[in-house]
């Protein structure tokens, strides 16, 4: 294993130490427990948007904290969920008064210390909401999560509602955004190598020179999938007519019920996409992917959408939401309308992501 680190058992620390001598002006760490703050928090009067996750996919979470997109990232160590105390300290510490949002990716770990941290910050008065990002098509149940994985969707939606909270929306009306934004995006992901976790020293999995895995997740989750290895074009368009005729789905979600005062299950079902359809689009790399390789997969991306009538209104493509240095890339699609599409325009300030400002 070659990486550039001291000790694993000091990866994180020394990592977050850097992040923070990089870029004080926008963020402040927090070292016990771990959390990322806005430089000059919190944003009294506005909805805390929170999120958090296991260290290695970085610029996500912890490089979305800024003007325009989170109030607060909690990062746990490499693949592993951050704990409820972290998250919790987290929510104090960026909460403005106007409650606290938190965005959560469907994977066990982080649903379940979401929820215990948002019980603890309501036991204290401060109102809360956890909404479950479900995008990957791939899997329907997988090692990791009931359900289908939180994945790219995750970076449009923290985007988005930060530029609706910057613009007041209350917790009520953020929430139902971050709602609907989940249930209109649809993603996949596939990898033509496996990453190494600092702890572990070894591939998660073993793939062959002339192989690659189709619906893999950024834990390193072997795929649904191995094939010979094809075209950019053949790999582009199987992800892209996945992510296009992927059915209706339902599910049950726990969120809290706010008037009384617990939990409750909804059932939601996304809708399929149709002709007409407008979307941005995100071509993401894995960690160890060129970005010229990712030009290549949205040409075909673009050419398969153009031929279902989709039409694509805005687009991302970069290593944003990452699997250390996995090769491969994984494809987002998320249906918006006109107000969702100036939210998206909206200036947005952040170690990862900049425009407008």
């Amino acid at each position: 294993m070659k990486k550039l680190i001291n000790h694993p058992d000091n990866v994180i620390k020394e990592q977050l130490e850097g992040m923070q001598a990089a870029h004080a002006d926008l963020i402040k760490v927090n070292f016990e427990p771990y959390y990322i703050t806005r430089a000059g928090g919190p944003v009294q009067g506005k909805v805390a948007l929170v999120s958090g996750g296991g260290s290695g996919h970085e610029p996500m979470h912890g490089g979305f904290v800024g003007h325009g997109m989170l109030h607060a990232a909690c990062p746990g160590e490499v693949f592993t969920s951050p704990t409820p105390d972290q998250m919790h300290e987290a929510a104090k510490a960026a909460h403005g008064g106007a409650g606290v949002l938190n965005i959560v990716k469907n994977y066990t770990g982080d649903v379940m210390n979401f929820e215990m941290a948002a019980e603890l910050a309501i036991a204290e008065g401060i109102q809360v909401q956890n909404i479950v990002i479900d995008d990957d098509v791939a899997v329907k149940d997988s090692l990791y999560t009931a359900g289908r994985r939180g994945v790219g969707a995750t970076v449009l939606i923290e985007k988005i509602c930060g530029a609706a909270s910057e613009e007041g929306y209350d917790l009520k009306a953020l929430s139902a955004l971050c709602r609907t934004l989940n249930q209109n995006a649809r993603s996949m992901g596939m990898a033509l190598t496996s990453c190494i976790t600092p702890a572990n020293g070894s591939p998660s999995f073993e793939i062959g020179d002339d192989e690659m895995e189709i619906g893999i997740g950024i834990h390193g989750e072997p795929g649904i999938q191995r094939d010979k290895m094809k075209t950019v074009d053949e790999i582009a368009e199987m992800m892209t007519v996945g992510i296009l005729e992927d059915g209706a789905y339902s599910r049950i979600l726990k969120e809290w019920d706010q008037d009384k005062g617990e939990w409750a299950e909804f059932e939601y079902v996304d809708e399929p996409f149709k002709k007409g359809d407008n979307v941005i689009a995100f071509v993401n790399s894995m960690g160890g992917t060129p970005v010229s390789e990712l030009y290549g997969v949205y040409r075909k991306m673009a050419q398969v959408t153009d031929k279902f009538g989709i039409k694509i209104v805005r687009n991302l493509i970069g290593p944003y939401i990452t699997s250390l240095e996995m090769q491969g890339c994984s494809i987002t699609l998320m249906k918006v309308d006109d107000k969702m599409v100036k939210l998206w325009d909206a200036p947005v300030y952040t170690p990862g992501l900049k425009w407008g400002m």
